[in-house]
């Protein structure tokens, strides 16, 4: 498969080279004063019907690969890890274009070919013509490439489509009925500032290009969960960015969360109970109508290496829509983040990611989301 190294002397010094590690995290503060417990407890056990499914062909996994769904089969592109040293070792990051392709959930992975070029960090929404997948990029720069990706059992083809307005990695996206929104991310890999920006195109015309929206009106972020009901595209937690005083970025987590609405506009919902940083994203859209946020980042431990680090939280967030309220969904199986999410087979599938601080996984899972499960309007 193949890959592109980063700068090893970029992964000491930039802090978005690799996820979360001493070095990459200066700081990492609570906005809001604390995190708080759920507004209702967690129910143990879950209630959620969780399924492993084939791992991916990688002793490693990879960290935010493009996911998605093209002719009936999951796919899994891109993504980026640490295959020999982990980073506080000096080990080099590593970025790939290899695309896997799992046709049934109990089937095995195929190699379906290759991306344009290596590429993590992107965004990536499923439609009835493809995957499309949105900016990401490597050690040395981002991207503003948009492609959409087919496959139909035995070939993969990749077609060129409008660019991102700026080049983006770390954002969070969502397909909200025919339209693909896009919200913030970073320009560079070594921005000291996040994207103020929501963009979006239409995917039925998508030669329109994409549109600029009012952006969110809370702190600029990255590594946010999107989510999207029928109507609704909402955006949960992330981390902020400012420069410190060596010039180099710093982190403050974030809990606020906000719904956008194309016949509405942004709105203010009720804060997270807890930070949650690139936790796995889209967040699941249950039969319910709740939106789920399963693990991510906390922050707390954020100054542990990955041999001395826990995981991160494993607990599940439900928001309700119609309330405005969170509750505790139960424990998932796993500890993840940068991980992507697709609706697939009447459930969700996780993908990836990263087990904890430097270390990734190959696992793939998938939750049932019940029988009269949406797709936000796909």
């Amino acid at each position: 498969m193949g890959r592109s190294a980063g700068w090893r002397e970029l992964l000491r010094l930039n802090p978005t080279a690799f996820y979360f590690s001493r070095l990459g995290c200066v700081a990492l503060l609570a906005l809001g004063g604390g995190v708080r417990a759920a507004t209702t407890p967690s129910l143990m056990p879950s209630s959620l019907h969780w399924k492993q499914l084939a791992p991916l062909p990688d002793r490693e996994g990879f960290a935010s690969p493009f996911v998605g769904v093209a002719g009936g089969a999951l796919l899994v592109a891109g993504g980026a890890n640490f295959p020999e040293k982990r980073p506080w070792e000096g080990g080099a990051k590593l970025w790939y274009d290899g695309v896997f392709a799992l046709p049934e959930p109990g089937g095995a992975w195929v190699e379906a070919g290759r991306l344009p070029r290596a590429n993590a960090y992107g965004v990536a929404v499923s439609t009835p013509a493809g995957v499309i997948c949105a900016g990401g990029g490597d050690a040395k720069a981002h991207f503003a490439e948009v492609f959409l990706l087919s496959w139909d059992g035995r070939a993969l083809k990749s077609r060129a489509l409008p660019l991102l307005p700026r080049a983006c990695a770390f954002g969070s996206g969502a397909l909200v009925g025919g339209i693909f929104y896009v919200a913030g991310g970073i320009e560079k890999p070594d921005a000291t500032s996040a994207l103020a920006t929501l963009w979006a195109l239409d995917v039925d015309k998508p030669e329109a290009g994409w549109k600029e929206l009012s952006a969110c009106p809370g702190p600029a972020r990255m590594l946010a969960v999107a989510g999207a009901t029928a109507d609704t595209f909402y955006l949960f937690g992330g981390v902020a960015l400012s420069a410190g005083v060596d010039g180099k970025a710093q982190r403050t987590t974030l809990r606020d969360a906000y719904a956008y609405s194309a016949a509405g506009g942004w709105k203010k919902l009720t804060d997270l109970p807890r930070a949650a940083t690139a936790a796995p994203s889209p967040a699941p859209l249950m039969a319910d109508g709740k939106l789920l946020v399963i693990s991510g980042d906390d922050g707390l431990r954020a100054h542990l290496n990955g041999p001395d680090h826990p995981g991160f939280p494993t607990d599940i967030l439900a928001y309700d829509p119609a309330a405005d309220r969170w509750s505790g969904a139960g424990e998932a199986p796993f500890s993840r983040a940068t991980a992507a999410t697709v609706a697939w087979r009447g459930g969700w599938a996780v993908a990836s990611g990263e087990r904890k601080p430097g270390y990734r996984s190959p696992e793939v899972w998938w939750l049932d989301a019940g029988a009269k499960m949406s797709q936000a309007g796909r």
